[in-house]
Order: structure tokens, then C-alpha cells, then sequence
């Protein structure tokens, strides 16, 4: 069997066994992408192995919260854990949002274990073309 090693991944391993799982006072880091596509901002996180129910979002002004738990899977008693490298805890991400994104229409979905927040672009934020109003009067200075 060919087994390859990453000294980087057995560094994050370590690291996360030392600081323990993440508690709701201290919880772990949780990864995301963030992107524009066209009049909305999208938040993506990866949330392998949570349940819907374990996942709590919360915007107050432009702060926004995401707290997810992933608990450990329940084992019958004659189960002996060989290894064990999926994280468990609370993970947690906090984005200081725009005034330009309209926070009272975001859009949640979950599925396959990535969390996707949709948030559109404020109309007022949008790019718009000015018409210039009054006649147009030309005067002569003649001297």
C-alpha cells in the first residue's frame, strides 16, 4: 500500500489535538470562500459532517455570525477508535459586511456539507446613470 505523507496536514493535526476542539467560548476556525457574482455577494463554508440544526446565523448591523457544532458520532460499546482526524467542536466566522449589501434579504442553502450565503447588492449601491435636468440656455457675452 503506498501511503503518502504531508508534513503540513501533520502539523495542522497536532495543532488541533494540542488547542483541544473548539468550545462556544473559543471556537475553531471554520474555511470559506467569498466571491461577486453579478448583483450578489456569495459566502461559502465548509461545514463537512454538521447537521442543518447545528448551524446558527446572525446579522446585527453589518456583522455577520456563523456558528456551527460537529459532535462526535455515537459508537456502540464494542467500537475502538483506530484513528481520528476530523475535527469536532464549535467553529465559528465573523465578516464585517459592506453597507452596500442588502442584509435583510440573505439567502441560505446547505447542501453536501458547504453552507452558501447569497447576499444581494443594495439597489442604492447599484451603478446608475444620472439625467440632467433644467433647459439648456446659452448666453452670448458680447463686448
Amino acid at each position: 500500500m503506498l501511503m503518502r505523507t504531508d508534513p503540513f496536514r501533520e502539523l495542522d493535526r497536532l495543532a488541533q489535538h494540542l488547542t483541544g476542539p473548539g468550545t462556544w467560548s473559543r471556537p475553531s476556525a471554520m474555511a470559506m470562500d467569498a466571491y461577486r457574482e453579478g448583483d450578489e455577494y456569495v459566502v461559502a463554508f465548509d461545514l463537512p459532517g454538521v447537521s442543518p440544526e447545528a448551524i446558527d446565523i446572525d446579522v446585527e448591523r453589518n456583522m455577520l455570525t456563523v456558528k456551527a457544532e460537529r459532535r462526535p458520532v455515537a459508537k456502540a460499546d464494542n467500537v475502538h477508535m483506530e484513528l481520528s482526524e476530523r475535527p469536532l467542536g464549535v467553529f465559528s466566522r465573523q465578516i464585517v459586511l459592506a453597507d452596500t449589501l442588502d442584509t435583510e434579504k440573505i439567502k441560505a442553502d446547505y447542501d453536501t456539507g458547504v453552507l452558501t450565503l447569497r447576499i444581494p447588492i443594495a439597489e442604492r449601491a447599484k451603478p446608475r446613470k444620472i439625467a440632467i435636468g433644467g433647459e439648456s440656455s446659452r448666453k452670448e457675452i458680447s463686448g
